[in-house]
């Protein structure tokens, strides 16, 4: 199995360890943030990795962050994907392992929130819809109404914003958009909502017309800038997306993942109960994972990440 980078260790303030990524602080205006090989499910951390994850997923948000059509929408964090130079101009030379999964970004102040966007009835929505025998008399999701009668992974007639809590530890909660309100107010609440439906309906476009890929749902973060929303962390990856092959797609049933279902399908077939630690995955798991998104890779980009 391919070495994986699993955690950092720079000569530079540590800002942040989450899940996924290491941040650390350059100035008082830029961040590095670097995306590792960790790969978590329900909120805990494996302690396998998958060899390469990181630069999928920092490469492929700067390619999404580099689409005008998504720029139009609401500019974002990214400054610069680091390479051979920037390491060299920052002291860094010996830190080869940085090229191609660590971008610069500018510092921005979080808005304490989860912007899901769902296209399709799947996941933990699905589960909820079959709890309030949604089949037979519909369900309300998030304070949004489900019409009775939906399928397994059916496409809604309409995208529907479901928001959730950022916690600090622990499972994000599902709030409504009501509580949205009340959390951020009206103003800043409806723009998150126009934006992250605008995003998704222009993503969406854009995966099914070049790689024939269904995006079910996703999720977002943002933050200000100089007083200005933007967009943060990573956009539309196997990590934050669910991500479906168009040709193999039928309603009615789960679909086969290009994504990190695929590992949450494995820790659920074995029974783990979702609480630390994290079962180590298995060398198939981990081979067809990484296969995966390598695969959602080169169909977005057509290209090979570096």
């Amino acid at each position: 199995m391919k070495e994986v980078l699993r955690v950092t260790n720079l000569p530079l303030p540590l800002y942040a360890r989450g899940k996924v990524r290491d941040t650390y602080k350059l100035n008082d205006d830029l961040l590095l943030m670097i995306g590792t090989d960790r790969v978590s499910t329900f909120d805990v951390v494996h302690p396998t990795g998958i060899p390469n994850k990181g630069k999928i997923l920092t490469q492929l948000s700067d390619f999404w962050f580099s689409i005008q059509e998504i720029k139009n929408v609401v500019k974002n964090h990214f400054v610069e994907l680091v390479d051979e130079k920037w390491l060299e101009k920052n002291n860094l030379r010996d830190h080869k392992e940085l090229i191609g999964r660590s971008m610069v970004v500018k510092k921005a102040k979080r808005v304490d929130v989860e912007c899901v966007v769902r296209g399709y009835i799947t996941g933990s929505a699905w589960k909820d819809y079959l709890d309030q025998s949604g089949p037979e008399q519909g369900a309300t999701i998030c304070g949004i109404k489900f019409p009775p009668g939906l399928k397994e992974s059916e496409k809604l007639s309409t995208p529907f914003f479901t928001p959730t809590t950022k916690a600090l530890s622990g499972h994000d909660q599902n709030i409504t958009v009501g509580d949205l309100v009340k959390i951020l107010g009206k103003k800043l609440a409806d723009e998150l909502i126009e934006k992250s439906t605008k995003l998704y309906q222009v993503a969406s476009n854009y995966a099914l017309k070049k790689g024939s890929i269904i995006i079910a749902d996703t999720k977002f973060e943002f933050g200000f800038l100089e007083g200005n929303l933007v967009l943060i962390d990573e956009i539309f990856t196997p990590d934050s997306s669910r991500f479906w092959d168009a040709g193999d797609y039928e309603v009615g049933r789960a679909q086969n993942p290009l994504d990190k279902q695929h590992v949450r399908n494995y820790g659920i077939k074995i029974g783990w109960d979702r609480k630390p630690p994290a079962p180590e995955l298995p060398k198939e798991i981990v081979e067809a994972t990484q296969a995966k998104y390598l695969d959602v890779f080169r169909r977005l980009t057509g290209s090979d990440p570096i």
